[in-house]
């Protein structure tokens, strides 16, 4: 199967269908109509982490608006369940689905890949019933019976609060919420929502929400206690040690630009996000990039850089100049997001020798801390080399010892046999 279109989206989240409505209306080169775009998302469902379930069904208006707009459109191809194995040529990249691998061809490639959450080993971390903060929020709207459950939402950022929300509303019992960043800094992050409003009645109407549950400030996570199921997390606080119980513990400090992909087609990345011109263009030729891909922001940020994306793509570029002032507003709300909530250097040593920082290869800290380098460490521990392929640990050990991955393996995606086999047609010879 070979399917050619003049612009392809990788990622069918809110920059993703941004970028694909901002392209709708442009015209083929030649006369010969409207363009062929297509949104390619490995979820069976359009809408991202943020409009996770579909964008029709979402309680945000954008979400539907943008959906209806692509679902009346005929120029328009969704593949959903869909991934991207490799790049296999400039202008081609391999893909697969549950049923058959395929080759799309494309003209322009935006990317809107999205951001992973960022774990971060401690005693206990690997017990059933600690999750990511992010990760049992997507359960729970996937319908993951929580009810009833006692549970903690830890880390940092304003994530926190909207997984409580959604907790909370799927009938948890949420205890607590622990915030990593002090007082200090959450005041000023605080004040400095009256530059963008709509964050502002967003805070308050969660605040709201979650009126009653324990606010933590300046606190961390150290350890999570059981035996063979989670019972209880340690707190340290500044006044000290705080034990409580638990069903679940929701632990996640931020997100970290998801750039595999990115640096797979030859994408330049600056300080761990794809580095972009001011119409979202990437170093490689005739690729763009919108979304967290670029730098985490929200929701706000990924919608405006899929629109100025989408009408560069479709060669409108006078038009996207007109979005720049919304998008530099958005990036000051991201800058500010960015210094209240990076995580602290305290997380660095609550690893103890024997907690497991790789998951998959059960590799402990004690194992890893005496290595020099990424590529040291998957040599001689298997670092990173099982099934998530470092999509875990390597953020984490670039939080713990500095490490950053220096290549991408392909497939990028766990790929069929058969999958691979259907490359053997392009071989250059």
């Amino acid at each position: 199967m070979t399917q050619f279109f003049d612009i392809l989206i990788v990622g069918a989240g809110p920059a993703g269908l941004a970028a694909a409505c901002a392209a709708l209306g442009a015209q083929a080169s030649g006369g010969n109509g409207a363009l062929r775009i297509g949104i390619i998302d490995d979820n069976p469902f359009a809408g991202g982490q943020i409009w996770r379930g579909g964008p029709a069904k979402h309680q945000d208006p954008r979400a539907r608006q943008l959906w209806q707009a692509l679902e009346n459109a005929s120029n328009v191809a969704l593949l959903p369940g869909t991934r991207v194995l490799m790049q296999t040529r400039p202008g081609e990249l391999l893909v697969q689905d549950a049923e058959q691998a395929g080759t799309l061809r494309y003209n322009q490639l935006i990317l809107a890949t999205g951001a992973r959450e960022l774990l971060l080993p401690f005693p206990g971390w690997t017990l059933p019933g600690v999750t990511g903060a992010g990760g049992l929020q997507a359960l729970a709207k996937g319908g993951y019976p929580v009810q009833g459950k006692r549970v903690v939402v830890a880390g940092t950022g304003p994530l926190l609060l909207a997984v409580a929300a959604t907790l909370q509303e799927r009938g948890a019992d949420v205890v607590a919420i622990v915030e990593q960043a002090g007082l200090p800094a959450l005041a000023s992050f605080a004040a400095g929502l009256a530059l963008t409003p709509s964050k502002a009645t967003q805070a308050i109407q969660l605040a709201a929400k979650l009126r009653g549950i324990p606010y933590y400030a300046n606190s961390y996570i150290t350890a999570a206690r059981g035996d063979d199921q989670l019972q209880s997390v340690q707190v340290q606080r500044k006044s000290g040690q705080l034990g409580i119980d638990c069903d679940y513990l929701a632990c996640g400090y931020g997100l970290l630009p998801n750039t595999e992909l990115a640096r797979a087609v030859g994408c330049d990345i600056e300080q761990g996000a794809v580095k972009v011109d001011l119409w979202q263009r990437t170093s490689a030729g005739n690729v763009l990039c919108a979304g967290e891909g670029t730098g985490v922001g929200g929701v706000d940020l990924a919608l405006v850089e899929g629109r100025i994306a989408g009408l560069a793509a479709s060669g409108r570029a006078s038009e996207a100049q007109a979005h720049f002032a919304e998008r530099d507003k958005w990036r000051g709300f991201a800058a500010r997001l960015a210094r209240t909530f990076t995580p602290r250097a305290e997380l660095r040593t609550l690893a103890q020798p024997d907690t497991i920082v790789c998951r998959c290869e059960d590799v402990c800290h004690e194992e890893l801390r005496t290595q020099p380098g990424w590529r040291s460490a998957k040599l001689h521990t298997r670092c990173g080399m099982g099934p998530c392929q470092g999509r875990i640990c390597g953020n984490a050990t670039d939080f713990l010892y500095g490490w950053r991955p220096d290549a991408v393996r392909t497939p990028i995606s766990p790929a069929r046999a058969g999958s691979i086999i259907t490359l053997e047609p392009h071989k250059e010879t």
